[in-house]
């Protein structure tokens, strides 16, 4: 009879202390739930769930649009010139300051053109070549190529 007393008991303390266990792990679940249910104010976890989905949806679908007007921006900015390199100098050594210029404007495949302006006393020449990975089928002087050169070198 007394060993079937101690085993109530040992019974009895196993099942008290798996309570408190159930009952801590209750609780931690609970704090849980509050923080998603903000506190007792949403009442219905599929409301929760169905905004969430929506708002994912939306952003997919934001995402998605966002990743074709990245590829817009890049194809045109292969064709646009964003590469510029000036050049001034003075054609004639001991004659006036550095008001001659060339400028070369270049795209993403260094596609584009240089200018030049030829300052002299009887007026201003402008001359332009075109310019096609980065090379011309025309002579250019060693400014149009310093230009080319940096316009190429712009990052």
């Amino acid at each position: 009879m007394e060993l079937i007393i101690m085993l109530l008991i040992i019974v009895i303390v196993l099942l008290a202390l798996l309570a408190l266990f159930l009952f801590y792990q209750s609780s931690k679940v609970n704090k849980s739930i509050d923080v998603l249910l903000d506190n007792g104010k949403i009442k219905d976890l599929r409301n929760v769930l169905f905004a969430q989905i929506d708002k994912t949806k939306a952003l997919e679908e934001l995402l998605g649009k966002t990743q074709e007007r990245t590829a817009i921006l890049e194809n045109l900015s292969k064709i646009s010139f964003h590469k510029l390199g000036v050049v001034r100098f003075n054609p004639f050594n001991n004659l006036g300051g550095n008001q001659s210029f060339v400028i070369a404007l270049l795209d993403g495949q260094n596609n584009g053109f240089v200018i030049s302006s030829l300052f002299i006393k009887e007026g201003n020449r402008v001359y332009t070549k075109a310019v096609i990975n980065g090379i011309s089928e025309h002579s250019l002087s060693d400014e149009e190529k310093e230009a080319i050169k940096k316009a190429i070198n712009t990052k």
